[in-house]
């Protein structure tokens, strides 16, 4: 069975796994977890409630296809954090490309004056018959990925511009097409056409590079980064992606190095800005785990003086407290 999903981030060789979910692109670990929960019982064989062994064995791809490999890359803290940096690159990227069409909720959403709250409310309803019907859940997973793109790029300012005014049917789980509830008051606006940007050199690197990086190619991520690196010295989004790829290889200074060089062209590089608070929380952890360990390794080796099982030994007295007290 083919899963071919052409919408939201998806467009951009990506799998959007909080769509494959139904979760909002900044939900915690305990949201993900039981929702993959509520999902994993809807699909599975043995709880499916289908009586068509054909729609069991759908509901069995889309399990073990889709939703257990979404919530293996969600569930594990450094794969989560690899990939909220790329899916903030491609909502970049989707800014920058323009003229992207959009359905209806995500073109609302494009101009809504409350956008975390019609994104919330309107991922929430997608989510509620994401799987009701499989002959449709393609086209509801494809609808949240679009609401998490548009999102995005609201959460980091991007005009609503940035996007389409081009109308699309799409449809809500109940197979009835919502395209009048917002375009029917008004006349459709004709398309604006400007000239596409001309792509310098180094947003050619740029380009091959980020491509290099979705499949795990660093090598020649890096080679192409470096290129454009000597082409424009002071290129943010060059670094911003350099950085990102050093995180990815666990090469926390040289990611650090690369993540200062992008904010100190561009301070509101929002990919730089995450990156480095991705490295505090990893050396903070570290850090944590550091210390823990070093006190361990220490105190088996301060071994209290024979005087200290005496009741009046003052100089032993706390080592012995801190271990259990004596040894009965």
């Amino acid at each position: 069975m083919s899963f071919q999903i052409d919408r939201g981030l998806f467009q951009f060789d990506f799998v959007d796994q909080h769509a494959v979910l139904g979760v909002a692109v900044d939900a915690d670990t305990q949201t993900i977890r039981k929702r993959y929960l509520k999902i994993a019982r809807r699909l599975h064989p043995d709880s499916c409630a289908s009586e068509s062994e054909d729609d069991k064995q759908r509901a069995s791809e889309f399990l073990s296809k889709l939703v257990n490999p979404a919530w293996e890359k969600l569930s594990q803290e450094k794969e989560r954090v690899e990939y909220d940096l790329v899916v903030k690159l491609k909502a970049q990227q989707a800014a920058k490309q323009g003229g992207i069409e959009l359905g209806n909720l995500g073109k609302e959403l494009s101009t809504a004056s409350n956008p975390d709250h019609f994104y919330r409310a309107s991922l929430k309803s997608l989510a509620e018959k994401q799987f009701e019907h499989l002959d449709q859940a393609l086209d509801i997973i494809g609808q949240i990925s679009e609401l998490n793109m548009v999102y995005l790029m609201r959460k980091e300012g991007q005009p609503a511009s940035a996007v389409s005014d081009t109308r699309k049917t799409i449809y809500t789980g109940s197979n009835i097409p919502d395209s009048s509830q917002s375009f029917s008051q008004a006349p459709a606006k004709k398309p604006v056409h400007t000239p596409p940007r001309r792509e310098s050199v180094s947003d050619q690197y740029y380009r091959r590079a980020e491509g290099y990086a979705a499949k795990n190619n660093f090598a020649q991520a890096v080679l192409e980064l470096r290129d454009a690196l000597q082409l424009e010295p002071k290129n943010s989004r060059c670094h911003a992606l350099l950085g990102t790829i050093y995180l990815r290889q666990n090469q926390a200074t040289m990611a650090r190095i690369h993540f200062d060089k992008a904010l100190e062209s561009d301070p509101q590089n929002a990919i730089a800005i995450d990156g480095k608070q991705k490295l505090e929380l990893l050396q903070q952890k570290a850090t944590g785990k550091t210390a823990g360990t070093a006190q361990g390794a220490k105190a088996p080796a301060q071994k209290p003086s024979p005087k200290s099982n005496k009741p009046d030994d003052k100089s032993g007295g706390g080592l012995f407290g801190l271990f259990g007290g004596k040894k009965k």
